[in-house]
């Protein structure tokens, strides 16, 4: 198609300040994102993300290195366009910033495709459904036992009937602060028991560990949590180590979910084969984007494994769960819905636990150039203010 040829791609790393305030009690956090424009020589911009991880590394990669490679590639071939990013940034299979690199570039090309064949970018994936079901994760670090149950007893007022707390609380994450673990898991127990009590039986309740603990106290934690009903136990390994995992699975009958860290389809692969996960979570704007997600999506329906977010970012997760048949659950991150807003203006929100796709052409929405050139003259993350 004419005047479809790249023209320019250039990325934007920003630290985005957000104001949490549930229930009357407010809380202060910042995440980091990288922004990723594609311009095609007919003018048209579409607009990429990525996130949890060092946007100004990501942003290096795409203007030091990916940029100039792809001018006057086809914007609509993403397929030559992803195998091309592959060998250039991942030539020997690794993961890490190179595949959120990726995916900012890719998700960008899917809504360039999008505002030039003028389809929402969920239909161009396939159209299966207009809606998609959405939990909220709501329970962070932050909140103490007694703000975590009048929160989520906020958000059952609003007619949601499926939360996720964080548990685990970083606790490998800095060997050179050591810290208790007997003592995390026994005070997780406490706060999701708290939030159980507070919402009933009837609302599915979802914990993630952020790949914060190892296999021994995982286990603890998971017979800990047992009685409390758990819907899924997401990530609760370091590194979504397999054999652990798979330790993991023998000792709790709670279903075990992974993916929304990992970058490249073979970890999929590896995870599925091993039966070392009972949910499979990719995540578009981390995992190579839409065009292989689309991949991993079509594994996992060969598994008959489950398809759900992780890792946030519903707004653009969405279009992977609304186009596929074997899309599931979205993920509603408060803290990063916040950030989105804080990026994009308002956004379109869950009505009782459920959220509507965009007719719009591409992802439906874009960044407002006024806010963003405001939250770039802030001084970036440096590791710190992760989802």
């Amino acid at each position: 198609m004419q005047g479809t040829e790249i023209a320019r791609v250039a990325a934007t790393p920003l630290n985005v300040p957000v104001v949490l305030d549930i229930a009357g009690i407010e809380k202060k956090t910042s995440l980091s994102v990288c922004l990723v424009e594609v311009e095609d020589r007919a003018g048209r911009i579409g607009h990429g993300f990525t996130a949890i991880t060092e946007e100004e590394v990501v942003a290096a990669a795409v203007n030091e290195v990916a940029a100039h490679n792809l001018a006057g590639e086809d914007a609509l071939a993403h397929e030559r366009i992803w195998e091309k990013l592959y060998w250039l940034l991942s030539p020997r299979g690794q993961t890490g910033y190179a595949s959120h690199a990726i995916a900012a570039i890719d998700v960008a090309l899917w809504d360039l495709k999008g505002k030039v064949l003028g389809q929402p970018v969920w239909r161009l994936l396939g159209g299966a459904r207009a809606t998609v079901p959405v939990y909220v994760t709501f329970g962070f670090g932050a909140y103490d036992r007694d703000e975590l149950a009048a929160a989520a007893k906020w958000w059952v007022g609003q007619g949601h009937r499926r939360l996720k707390m964080v548990v685990g609380q970083h606790a490998l994450q800095r060997r050179d602060e050591p810290r208790a673990i007997d003592q995390v898991i026994a005070e997780d127990a406490r706060r999701v028991r708290a939030v159980r009590d507070a919402v009933g039986a009837e609302v599915d309740l979802h914990v993630d560990a952020n790949c914060s603990l190892d296999a021994f106290h995982a286990g603890q934690l998971a017979r800990d949590l047992e009685a409390q009903g758990i819907s899924f136990f997401e990530e609760p390994v370091k590194e979504n180590d397999i054999p652990a995992l798979l330790a993991l699975r023998r000792a709790t009958r709670l279903p075990l979910a992974a993916g929304q860290n990992e970058g490249l389809a073979w970890r999929f692969r590896d995870l599925m084969t091993a039966r070392a996960v009972d949910i499979v979570q990719p995540n578009v704007v981390i995992g190579g984007g839409f065009t292989q997600c689309q991949r991993i999506a079509g594994m996992a329906s060969a598994f008959n494994m489950p398809l759900a977010n992780g890792g946030a970012w519903a707004h653009h997760n969405m279009h992977l769960h609304g186009g596929l048949a074997h899309g599931g659950l979205v993920e509603y991150h408060y803290a990063a819905v916040k950030v989105c807003e804080a990026i994009y203006g308002a956004l379109p929100s869950p009505q009782a636990g459920v959220l509507a796709l965009p007719e719009a052409p591409g992802l439906g929405f874009a960044p407002d150039a006024a806010r963003v050139k405001e939250l770039a003259k802030r001084p970036t993350s440096h590791g710190k203010g992760k989802a």
